[in-house]
């Protein structure tokens, strides 16, 4: 789990809509501190979802077998001084090329995707 939490580039991320559904969303990630930093565009969906229903989870794709997934389990809150993804080193070795590729540098990237989120896990499993 520890290798994939540093070496997969996608998790998927469930919020809960106002009707109920869960929202399942393929995000990027870094792992901190037993927690999820999930940069977001300011007009996703997620971030008022998390502000009436905190409590989230996150998983893994499996092996293509449907074994090896890990669910994360947390409180979701949105952060107010966390410093934009291309001023972060860590998110930047981890993401850079791939912020140029969407976003068309990393500058506009982040001017893309400004809003943190954490996720403080409470709960792992697996199977």
């Amino acid at each position: 789990m520890r290798e994939r939490l540093r070496s997969e580039d996608v998790i998927w991320f469930s919020t809960v809509g106002a009707d109920g559904t869960p929202q399942p969303n393929p995000v990027w990630f870094l792992w901190q501190e037993n927690g999820f930093l999930i940069y977001n565009r300011a007009d996703a969906h997620r971030l008022a979802h998390i502000v009436h229903r905190p409590q989230v989870s996150l998983n893994f794709d499996s092996d293509g077998q449907g074994n090896d997934i890990v669910v994360f389990t947390g409180r979701a809150v949105r952060l107010e001084d966390q410093p934009l993804p291309h001023e972060l080193p860590a998110y930047v070795e981890k993401y850079g090329d791939a912020m140029i590729r969407i976003g068309g540098s990393r500058e506009k990237f982040s001017a893309d995707y400004p809003v943190a989120v954490r996720v403080e896990v409470t709960r792992v499993r697996g199977f």
